[in-house]
């Protein structure tokens, strides 16, 4: 059974908090915005805590609409994907944190 989008949401709210020291939040943070090809971009700013990291990217073309294209760019982790596969990209990012923190 597939991950429900409402888990990794609230995973993602968490792990946002849990960054936010009076001093990240005003410098750093995440962005969900729209493409127009359509799609999702996520990003997520990895200064202080992940940004030393090993990421291996992640590129899956299942169709023109049902893909995803994940990496680290300098201190950010960026993720881009079609229509139905943002709760996927996320999952992706928290997989890798979930990893990197052991």
């Amino acid at each position: 059974m597939a991950e429900s989008s409402d888990s990794v949401l609230k995973w993602l709210q968490e792990f946002y908090l849990s960054h936010c020291d009076g001093e990240w939040e005003h410098q750093s943070g995440c962005t969900i915005q729209t493409l127009d090809n359509p799609g999702w971009i996520f990003d997520f700013d990895l200064k202080g805590s992940f940004e030393n990291k090993a990421f291996e990217p992640v590129k899956i073309r299942r169709s023109e609409t049902d893909w995803v294209d994940c990496r680290v760019e300098g201190r950010k982790f960026r993720g881009a994907g079609g229509p139905n596969n943002l709760t996927e990209l996320l999952i992706i990012f928290r997989d890798w944190t979930t990893k990197a923190r052991t």
